[in-house]
């Protein structure tokens, strides 16, 4: 039987998190007697492992995503989503992600320990699924399948890991608590070589699709776009463009035609998806929508997104908002790119499920701005109009890479490569992503590098907005302190700002929101958890921070 990973959903939160429960590398103190207990009512390690049954469900417990409330960790939705705030492109509610990267940044803070934790959980999962595989008797191809499977994972936790806090401990085996407790960090360039050679000889082994009822395993293209990843993230254009041209030339994906509807729990398996973490309703759902929503439609209206990246959308003409002659600064949401409307609720503007989104003040709509501390943008990517369910049980899966990213990559990693680029390539690319029947806008032309760079680095941050990738853009491009050092601005509550007092706007007329004091030069990096330091003196901390 092929395992269903939707289907096992009900088992992971059973039996694999037990079977195993003492493989977690911990910070925290631990008795080696716990670790020799043998519970009589639970599956562990000393009576699992027997059967290609037993491998089936250990694969799923690497996969494992907290569903519910967990996050902070580079597989789940909240988790990967606080990445876009971090980068600037709006705020949540508590100032989560926000403190990343508004200068109070600092080892004790409970979200950074919790990356950390959750990725190097993830990791000794895995490291224990590949030291006890080889011990079952089962289908040669298939173990060798899910091998590949489970080193794709450990290796774009340990990519992620190394990308954000630089130098960490690395290990492929499970650790005792004493080992866990004295691993230095490993320099960051040998956790980058791991990767990337992990990932080839993956991919080399991973079929290029799958049936639906194998939605959400790893493809050999789900590696390869990883791969192409870390390339970017190390500049390695050429190897990029060749990661990238690979899953293109595969044939297995293609982009949808509805940017609207493509995030709506009844579109969540198609062509474009190529790595997943995997939910169902009922079963193993989670609650971003809950915190996604407008209160007006029963969430938390947890998200604000920022003026800054309203302003990124172009008009339909393709020109920018500064120079384009159907920007009209009295009505600035008229003649744009349509991706703004389907990604950014707007107040009097947008409606969803028959009822206008309100947020302007002096009304009585829960969604007010000054009722809190709102931007009076919400957003609407993810609003789900086929979704009528609990929204604290939402079974909607969530996109890690989708096939618009390989395309922009491979057109970015050729223009980086200073590679020859021509009409057709663009159009292969770019404008195929800007060519979606609902989206229709003008083709890319120029080929001046300058120029190429700056339309693709907008069209990445419009096209992926709030799906986790905008931190990682500006962090590797270098342009991180640029971004995040400056003041933020809301949703436009005035044509005439030298006469409007009601509340602080700036010369266009937009609310004066948050200010960001991104240090430059420290924050590029994640600092090592104090707690982990607390528990291993071998881990230095990065500069900058206290150490």
């Amino acid at each position: 039987m092929i395992i269903n990973i939707k289907q096992y959903r009900n088992i992971r939160s059973l039996a694999l998190m037990i079977c195993l429960f003492a493989l977690v590398v911990s910070n925290s103190a631990c008795s080696d007697d716990f670790f020799d207990k043998n519970p009589l009512d639970k599956v562990s390690d000393a009576t699992f492992w027997k059967t290609e049954e037993d491998a089936k469900l250990a694969l799923v417990g690497c996969y494992k995503t907290d569903g519910a409330w967990s996050g902070e960790d580079f597989w789940s939705a909240r988790g990967v989503m606080f990445l876009d705030f971090m980068a600037g492109l709006g705020s949540e509610k508590e100032k989560i992600p926000d403190q990343f990267t508004n200068g109070t940044l600092n080892p004790s803070y409970w979200a950074v320990e919790s990356y950390w934790a959750n990725t190097y959980r993830k990791i000794t999962t895995c490291n224990n699924f590949l030291s006890r595989i080889d011990a079952i008797e089962m289908d040669a191809n298939l173990k060798a399948i899910m091998k590949s499977e489970v080193r794709t994972i450990r290796a774009y936790q340990y990519f992620n890991l190394a990308f954000f806090f630089s130098d960490v401990p690395f290990t492929t085996k499970v650790l005792t608590v004493e080992e866990a407790n004295s691993i230095p960090r490993t320099p960051k360039s040998q956790i980058m070589d791991f990767v990337e050679k992990e990932l080839e000889e993956s991919a080399a082994g991973l079929p290029a699709i799958r049936p639906t009822s194998e939605d959400g395993r790893i493809t050999s293209g789900a590696a390869l776009a990883i791969l192409g990843r870390v390339q970017m993230a190390n500049k390695k254009w050429s190897p990029a463009a060749v990661t990238y041209k690979k899953i293109i030339d595969s044939q297995a994906y293609s982009l949808v035609p509805s940017f609207r509807t493509m995030f709506n729990v009844v579109n969540e398996v198609n062509k474009e998806f190529i790595l997943t973490s995997q939910y169902q309703q009922d079963v193993y759902g989670h609650v971003i929508t809950q915190y996604l929503y407008p209160e007006t439609y029963g969430g938390w209206h947890q998200f604000s997104p920022y003026n800054e990246l309203v302003k990124q959308y172009q008009c339909t003409d393709g020109l920018s908002v500064e120079e384009s002659p159907l920007f009209d600064p009295a009505n600035p949401y008229d003649n744009r790119d349509p991706r703004l409307d389907y990604t950014i609720m707007i107040s009097d503007r947008t409606v969803f499920k028959g009822v206008t989104y309100v947020s302007r003040p002096g009304t009585n709509s829960p969604d007010r701005f000054n009722r809190y501390d709102w931007s009076g943008y919400s957003i609407n990517k993810f609003m789900d109009p086929s979704f009528d369910g609990n929204l604290m049980n939402y079974g909607g899966n969530w996109c890690i890479i989708r096939y618009a990213e390989v395309l922009l990559s491979y057109l970015e990693s050729k223009l980086e490569a200073s590679e020859a680029i021509d009409q057709s390539l663009l159009d292969e690319t770019i404008n195929k992503v800007r060519a979606r029947a609902d989206v229709n806008m003008p083709a890319i032309t120029t080929t001046n590098p300058s120029e190429l760079r700056e339309k693709i680095r907008v069209e990445r941050e419009v096209e992926f907005a709030f799906e986790g990738l905008h931190y990682y853009d500006i962090l590797r491009w270098g342009i991180a302190a640029e971004k995040l050092n400056r003041q933020f601005t809301g949703m436009k509550l005035t044509n005439d700002p030298a006469n409007y007092t009601a509340f602080k706007v700036d010369e266009e007329g937009y609310l004066i929101y948050q200010k960001r004091n991104f240090v430059k030069g420290v924050n590029e990096l994640w600092p090592i958890p104090q707690s982990e330091r607390n528990v291993n003196t071998k881990l230095t901390q990065n500069t900058g921070y206290p150490n």
